[in-house]
């Protein structure tokens, strides 16, 4: 029996949302991988960890996305990688120690495993074919992931830098081979669906810079400037949970009407990668700053602190003008103003440096609340046709 997945809007199943909570748990371990590590090489590390651990998320949440949770093969399959991934992301910590054949081996089991299970259930053509270079992607990085495993320090770290190098190459470029290529418009695909996916892995991500706010302020002194620190860390997230969720409907609009629904889920998936990775950054930033508010904020702190923010910002922008052909002027803006601002305030107290990059942020937000960026009653969502794209 041949499989196309369903155009219309599914809801999300309670399977679905207890296989996620592998990854609150390992959104967990990457943020205090960080904050044990503040250095270039341990962001490095959890930058290289944090990219396979995302791309077992969202290959699989693709591959549920063509066949659907209710299909029993696929809740076997899910329950499949949520046990490989529970050791996965247990091992995140002592990955670069000796747990590091312990996250390869579960890592490859889960991408290739997957992929080999869409062979066999029965995919439309073209998605077949997809799945079939994908795999040849995968394959092609294996190597590399290996023998990271069986080096030690910086020559693993290389090596593993490699192969998420080789695999994103391969996100971003659609897994092309030589002489094949494959058309994505007017490919069913359940879009929906993997919208609200990527809505609630936000969410974890969000929850988990909460949850480090609340971690740290238990473990810190209640005194006045502590408790500012985490009104304004808490604040500063609240405005980024805004600032994502305000699209929300048009995003949803545009799922809903696009001629390359398949195009769009890429986009979704490859800004949701990079959006996280920066919430990632702001909630280090956050324990650090409540741990020692009077310090001076620093490099480290101000990367974290401006940049993770910076970071969410500018792809989600980037996702903005992808979908709709809209470059949101006040992002840019806010973007200047919070590398301006890193450069400026080192030496500042960490405090003070929390409180202006909140600011800058809650300030675009406001703006953004009292001038909406959805579309005009009545007015359609622009589709963008691109024929000559290959397939997501």
């Amino acid at each position: 029996m041949e499989l196309t997945s369903d155009p219309a809007r599914r809801e999300v199943t309670p399977l679905e949302l207890f296989f996620d909570l592998v990854y609150v748990f390992a959104i967990g371990q990457l943020s205090h991988q960080l904050l044990a590590h503040p250095t270039w090489t341990g962001a490095a590390q959890t930058l290289v960890l944090y990219l396979a651990v995302y791309a077992a998320w969202a290959y699989t949440t693709w591959a549920v996305t063509l066949v659907p949770a209710e299909d029993p093969r696929t809740r076997r399959m899910l329950l499949a990688v949520m046990l490989a991934g529970l050791f996965m992301n247990a091992a995140i910590p002592r990955a670069f120690g000796d747990a590091g054949w312990v996250f390869v081996v579960t890592f490859l089991l889960i991408h290739i495993g997957r992929t080999v299970w869409l062979l066999r259930v029965g995919l439309d053509d073209v998605n077949q074919e997809h799945f079939v270079r994908v795999l040849v992607w995968f394959v092609a990085a294996a190597p590399l992931w290996l023998t990271g495993a069986a080096v030690d320090g910086g020559a693993r770290l290389a090596w593993w830098a490699a192969a998420n190098l080789v695999e994103l190459a391969g996100t971003w470029t659609a897994h092309p081979l030589p002489g094949r290529r494959l058309e994505s418009r007017q490919v069913g695909f359940a879009g929906g669906h993997l919208l609200e996916r990527g809505r609630l892995f936000m969410i974890i991500a969000l929850g988990e810079t909460v949850m480090t706010t609340g971690t740290a302020l238990t473990a810190a002194p209640y005194e006045p400037m502590t408790l500012l620190a985490a009104v304004v860390a808490l604040t500063g997230t609240i405005a980024l949970f805004w600032l994502f969720f305000s699209r929300s409907e048009r995003v949803v609009r545009h799922y809903e009407r696009t001629e390359d629904p398949m195009r769009a889920g890429r986009s979704g998936v490859i800004s949701l990668m990079v959006s996280v990775a920066g919430l990632i950054a702001a909630a280090v930033a956050d324990e650090r700053v409540i741990a020692h508010p009077m310090a001076h904020a620093g490099i480290t702190t101000n990367l974290l602190l401006f940049g993770g923010p910076a970071l969410f910002i500018a792809t989600q922008t980037w996702h903005g003008a992808t979908l709709f052909d809209d470059l949101n002027r006040s992002r840019l803006l806010a973007l200047s103003a919070l590398v301006l601002a890193g450069l400026l305030t080192p030496m500042a107290p960490a405090y003070l440096a929390a409180f202006v990059a909140a600011v800058i942020v809650v300030a675009l937000a406001a703006f953004e609340e009292r001038r909406p960026t959805g579309e005009a009653p009545g007015k359609p969502t622009p589709r963008t046709v691109h024929p000559s794209d290959p397939m997501t």
